[in-house]
């Protein structure tokens, strides 16, 4: 299918020429990989993609958008549910290229280029034992996960990854490098606390490092019909647990791994995950309660944390659609209402339905952030993964019927990284009404155009 806007030919020349990276257009070989992302149900054809190299190439690129007036989308780890690194008949600034990491171990700090995954991350600074908080599974990207927050294991101990973030350089709508930090565009790096891709391309972002010398996780996976007690057994066991524990309940079909009995593998389980940032002796004494419930299956063990952030990595091409409730309590009813729910998962499918203990560091860092749902103590994430198109309607009906369940418990704010295109509402929400006007006159300042509005988009202030 050709492209709907007609690219003109030196432009596009151009382009190429200016570019240390390649560039994409239809027919090209390679093209119909490089467009496709995460989420198996978007399949959009750009007009362009450039796959750059460089900050220059990032600029470059940017301009040559705006002057052939295409619509213009970045592209970091392309795990956005909502599809939002890809575009229809418009530019794709794909920054996979750009995915070197180095950490700085005398300053306990590390600089991500923005096309690196939480693998390059976390496979850059585990030779030191360092670490900072990334997401749940490898293939996320550094930058977008960042910028809109970034909620992961270690956040109970380390805070949020925005709360990690010490600098950055941007590209902006127009073409030009900016430097900021807490001195520098104050005003911009408190917009990049959460305020997502918004006003710029990130090319590099500068984290700072933790010590962790050791890690260790208990996963314990019960039938179905234990879950009530398992999921208040660790309602309790949360409430008085140490900042150095991360973790949740997840309803998912037993995966087929090496530790899943072949005849559980497909059945619907009900698993709990015990993440420590410490020995294994230690996870185990946290998780007796659990373990004394008598689990079908238990894995107690210690781990390096780049492997853990690889052990619940979703293959890529899978349909995907998940949605996020954020609680500000989660008594007896509540419990009812999530295993209700959990049991009635569409199967055959990979769907999770998952809840978060949250608290420690994450609900104590900055208040002033645009990061409403950080004072949350729980979370539910329905993340609705298949397979067959038959199923798309009756896996989101069971994610919008997760949210239902969940919204008597509702704080209202979200987290919108979890969550695909819910209406400017929800946009609103995820930022809190204050700070959305606030990021409304950042945005304003640096993209007054609305260049990048392939996001959970922050309309610009008007002048």
């Amino acid at each position: 299918m050709a492209p709907q806007i007609d690219v003109p030919a030196t432009a596009l020349a151009g382009l190429r020429e200016d570019l240390a990276g390649e560039v994409f257009v239809p027919g090209d070989p390679g093209y119909d990989e490089a467009r496709k992302i995460h989420n198996g149900m978007i399949d959009r054809r750009p007009a362009v993609i450039a796959q750059c190299a460089t900050s220059e190439d990032v600029a470059n690129a940017v301009l040559f958008g705006r002057e052939t007036e295409l619509p213009i989308a970045v592209r970091g780890g392309g795990h956005s549910v909502a599809g939002s690194s890809v575009v229809d008949d418009g530019l794709v600034v794909d920054l996979r290229r750009m995915h070197a990491v180095v950490a700085d171990p005398e300053h306990l700090t590390a600089r991500v280029e923005g096309g690196a995954t939480m693998s390059h991350l976390d496979h850059a600074t585990q030779p030191f034992q360092l670490a900072t908080t990334g997401g749940r599974v490898s293939t996320t990207g550094v930058g977008g996960f960042t910028l809109g927050g970034g909620s992961g294991w270690l956040e109970r101990k380390f805070g949020l990854a925005c709360d990690n973030l010490l600098a950055a350089e941007l590209i902006t709508a127009e073409g030009k490098h900016v430097h900021t930090d807490a001195e520098t565009h104050p005003e911009l790096f408190w917009a990049l606390h959460g305020g997502g891709g918004n006003f710029g391309v990130a090319t590099s972002l500068t984290l700072r490092l933790h010590e962790l010398p050791q890690m260790s996780f208990a996963l314990l996976f019960f039938l179905p019909e234990s879950a009530p007690e398992v999921v208040r057994t660790f309602r309790d066991l949360a409430a008085d647990a140490p900042n150095a524990v991360g973790g949740g309940v997840i309803y998912l079909p037993a995966p087929p791994e090496p530790f899943v009995p072949e005849h559980l593998v497909g059945k619907l389980v009900c698993g709990t995950l015990l993440t420590y940032a410490g020995p294994v002796a230690k996870v185990r004494e946290l998780a007796a309660p659990l373990i004394a419930l008598k689990p079908a299956i238990e894995m107690v063990t210690d781990i390096p944390y780049s492997d853990l952030q690889c052990m619940l990595d979703d293959p890529p091409g899978l349909r995907n659609y998940w949605s996020a409730e954020y609680l500000n309590a989660f008594p007896d009813e509540a419990v009812d209402a999530f295993c209700a729910r959990g049991a009635l998962i569409p199967l055959p499918t990979a769907t999770q339905h998952v809840l978060f203990m949250m608290g420690g560091a994450l609900a104590s860092g900055p208040a002033d952030y645009p990061i409403p749902w950080r004072s949350a103590p729980w979370a539910v994430h329905p993340f609705a993964t298949w397979e067959d198109p038959a199923d798309d309607e009756r896996a989101r009906q069971w994610v919008r019927d997760v949210r239902a369940d969940a919204r008597p418990w509702s704080t209202g704010a979200v987290y919108l990284n979890f969550i695909g295109s819910e209406g400017d509402e929800r946009v609103v929400s995820g930022f809190g009404a204050e700070n959305y006007r606030r990021l409304a006159a950042v945005k304003a300042t640096y993209d007054p155009d609305n260049t990048f509005r392939f996001n959970h988009n922050i309309t610009p202030a008007a002048a």
